[in-house]
């Protein structure tokens, strides 16, 4: 059945800021086609709640509360995978962001802080769980960008040219690694997590934002749970170095900050 292709029974998954929002739609999917997680964030009290809803499916949930912007606390997830399950399979690089500023505010510490939380942490990782993925054979990496990597904005210039950065990663990597490790990204669009809580509270701006995507709404975390869940299985098993991009159909961005001219 096509839908076998899905499944991923007792594989282990590692998936970075998955206490809440898309980090956590991620590690619940991939729970419920079959595989054990390492979920990591800041809270612990957030992680609980996600590995609740993973036991329930019966599969396995190890957390790991710290502060993902430390390389080598999350390179150490690999090697927390490795003892707790002795494999990694997938890896879901979701941590990330950066708050967007004007561009005279945007000081090269800022860049270098958006670079380091969004691809730095990512390579970290990647180059722990590597080779555990090796001993069995191969493996998925899955990274998270943006659709601001790819359109123009004004405030954007930090979190676009990072997102940017890790699809341009994303696509690099695929090289070294192939043929036995797949690693692909999605550029997410607008989705209702904390991130826009402001404009979900907002019925001008979530109005704004609605009327500039294609489909005419913000998406949910499942939907870019579930092409996490696509690209780590078998079922995108002839896929590497592609970004997969769940953003309604954005073609400018969504979200405009009415900044003037200089």
């Amino acid at each position: 059945m096509i839908t076998d292709r899905f499944r991923i029974d007792d594989q282990v998954a590692i998936i970075t800021g998955s206490g809440r929002g898309i980090g956590a739609a991620s590690a619940i999917a991939l729970a419920e086609c079959g595989a054990h997680v390492v979920i990591a964030s800041r809270t612990s009290s957030d992680l609980d709640e996600v590995a609740h809803e993973v036991e329930a499916l019966d599969r396995r949930a190890v957390t790991v509360p710290c502060d993902l912007a430390d390389l080598e606390k999350i390179a150490e997830l690999a090697a927390i995978a490795k003892r707790e399950f002795g494999r990694v399979d997938i890896v879901v690089n979701n941590v990330g962001g950066a708050v967007p500023l004007p561009f005279l505010m945007t000081t090269p510490e800022y860049m270098e802080e958006a670079f380091h939380f969004n691809v730095a942490t990512a390579h970290a990782l990647n180059l722990a769980a590597v080779p555990i993925m090796l001993e069995r054979g191969g493996g998925s990496i899955v990274n998270i960008s943006s659709v601001m990597g790819r359109v123009a904005g004004r405030g954007y210039a930090a979190y676009g040219t990072a997102k940017a950065a890790m699809a341009h990663y994303t696509r690099l990597s695929s090289k070294d690694l192939a043929p036995k490790i797949r690693v692909n990204a999605i550029a997410a669009g607008s989705i209702a997590t904390s991130a826009l809580e402001i404009v979900m509270t907002s019925p001008e701006l979530k109005q704004m934002m609605e009327e500039m995507t294609l489909l005419g709404r913000i998406g949910d975390v499942e939907e870019i749970a579930a092409g996490v869940v696509f690209l780590a299985s078998p079922a995108g098993a002839y896929i590497t170095g592609k970004i997969l991009e769940i953003d309604g159909g954005i073609d400018v961005p969504n979200l405009d900050f009415q900044l003037p001219d200089l």
